[in-house]
């Protein structure tokens, strides 16, 4: 008894003879246009290669031409030293100025292959010419403030504001002598989380602005104290000058310091006194060897600026 075939056949019907035969096609056309794309960019390749070729050897004869012509006249100056030497009788020596003039290269090809042999380094030395050329021009017009003002706390409203620089600037003279009279306020955000300050760089502009000699009149607060003060002794460093001896007898000056909360200083910069912190005060630093600067360009910044400091300190203490 012969056993039944259960093997499934294929189908053979001429519905799925014409479905295969789409696929086959759209296969066919796929296949083409990435064949295509792959000749085209294989052909890009190749004839970049054979460019590439063409000028290596197109250099490699000139500099065979060039050094058979320098060997040549060589041996012609030898021919003729010892014809001057009387060596020789007579010189062989041919001078064939059609070699010559295949050996010297137009100054157009000389130029060629020297963009062609060192174009990397013209690349490099035009990318850090025009990194150099920005700086430069950047440097030289730059605006050069008569006064720099430190203000160091954790008060926006305070540290970045425009009218107080204008406030500053409304006592300032063109000390630089360029025509123009410009205040800077610079603003080192100093707060009591550690963390933000780490992240602000609040460190190194402290170190950088306190150690140099660019400004000596300071706005700050108590967290400014705090830095100058030791945790154990509670002695405050002596890097501000003492405003009792400077102003005596001016009500808003304790300890030393001239505090601003009370004064017309909130209404000279647009805002209300109660934005001012009872512990914000302004002082000026005493003249001293710095890690930057020295004594004597720190007194030259006091004395330009002390003037300044002077005439703010009676604008606020008037009642």
């Amino acid at each position: 008894m012969k056993e039944k075939d259960t093997t499934p056949k294929a189908d053979t019907s001429p519905a799925k003879d014409i479905e295969a035969a789409d696929d086959e096609k759209l296969d066919i056309k796929k296949s083409v246009f990435e064949v295509n794309r792959e000749l085209q960019a294989q052909r890009q390749r190749e004839q970049e290669e054979l460019e590439r070729k063409a000028e290596e050897k197109r250099l490699a004869r000139e500099k065979a031409r060039q050094e058979a012509y320098d060997r040549k006249i060589l041996e012609d100056r030898k021919e003729l030293i010892k014809l001057k030497q009387g060596l020789i009788e007579d010189t062989e020596v041919v001078h064939d100025e059609a070699a010559e003039a295949v050996v010297r290269r137009t100054p157009w090809q000389k130029f060629r292959s020297f963009i062609y042999l060192n174009k990397w380094w013209l690349m490099l030395v035009l990318i850090f010419g025009s990194i150099g050329g920005f700086l430069l021009y950047n440097f030289l017009t730059k605006p050069k403030p008569d006064i720099v003002v430190l203000v160091i706390c954790d008060d926006l409203k305070i540290g970045d504001n425009q009218k107080l620089e204008e406030y500053i600037e409304s006592f300032s003279e063109d000390f630089n002598g360029n025509g123009k009279v410009l205040a800077s306020v610079y603003y080192i955000q100093l707060s009591d989380n550690e963390y933000r300050n780490y992240a602000n760089g609040t460190d190194n502009k402290l170190t950088t602005q306190l150690q140099s000699a660019d400004s000596v009149i300071v706005i700050g607060g108590k967290r400014l104290m705090d830095i100058f003060t030791d945790v154990k002794t509670g002695q405050v460093d002596d890097v501000f000058m003492d405003m009792n001896e400077l102003f005596p007898g001016n009500s808003h000056i304790k300890s030393g310091r001239f505090y601003l909360k009370g004064t017309k200083f909130a209404e000279r910069i647009g805002l209300e006194d109660d934005d001012i912190p009872y512990d914000m005060f302004i002082t000026i630093r005493k003249p001293a060897d710095l890690l930057y600067s020295n004594e004597k360009d720190m007194q030259k910044t006091y004395d330009k600026d002390f003037p300044v400091l002077e005439k703010i300190i009676a604008d606020l203490s008037e009642e």
